[in-house]
């Protein structure tokens, strides 16, 4: 399924409307790009989408170039490609799937690891992007993660559908939680803090709140 399908809006949409769906998205994509280790090399951003994030990160790198790669060709070929252009090159496929190029794995950025189903996976990602990135690399993952705690959580929630119906009429927002990013499985960020340190990664929390950004954890290690 295409992430426009996903989300159930035309593709052309997606960059314009993304915010709509998830709060705080603008700023969480600008503390990935200030958490970027200083003139890397190399950047592989996973699940790249329209390169909304590897192109903050490569105003602030400018001598990097990018490795992306999504399963979504289309989004690939439409936004992508135009917004970063001769700084990228790009595979089709799943990250979790893809093999390391030498040499071209000294930082990531992630928005999309919310698509990995389990913690078993998502823990062997992380253990294959440890080893990857070897000495002097930066994992940065920027996804929604909610809290652990019940009450915590369910405020967050709360705070998510009062976002989307100050953009959709009713029924629009009770379809965006039925079917769109709501829906989509989210590890509590104590979770995925401890499966990044079992991985073997020192984990800094760059940007999360008890309120909607809560779900907004930016990690870096």
């Amino acid at each position: 399924m295409s992430v426009a399908t996903h989300l159930g809006i035309r593709l052309s949409e997606y960059d314009a409307r993304i915010g709509t769906f998830i709060p705080d998205y603008e700023e969480m994509l600008d503390v990935a790009a200030a958490a970027l280790p200083r003139l890397p090399r190399a950047i592989v951003d996973l699940g790249t989408g329209t390169g909304a994030l590897a192109f903050r990160c490569l105003r602030r790198a400018a001598r990097a170039r990018v490795v992306g790669i999504d399963a979504d060709a289309e989004i690939l070929k439409a936004g992508g490609g135009a917004r970063l252009g001769h700084r990228a090159t790009f595979i089709e496929g799943s990250f979790l799937r893809a093999r390391r190029s030498r040499g071209a794995m000294p930082s990531s950025v992630l928005l999309a690891l919310h698509h990995v189903r389990t913690r078993g996976a998502k823990l062997a990602l992380y253990l294959k992007l440890r080893r990857a990135l070897g000495r002097g690399g930066c994992l940065l993952s920027v996804d929604c993660q909610p809290s652990g705690a019940p009450d915590i959580k369910a405020a967050q929630i709360k705070a998510w559908r009062d976002h989307l119906g100050r953009h959709y009429d009713a029924s629009e927002a009770d379809g965006c939680c039925a079917s769109g990013p709501m829906r989509t499985p989210h590890v509590s960020l104590d979770r995925e803090i401890w499966l990044l340190n079992r991985a073997g990664f020192r984990v800094e929390v760059m940007l999360a709140e008890r309120r909607v950004r809560g779900f907004a954890g930016a990690l870096t290690g």
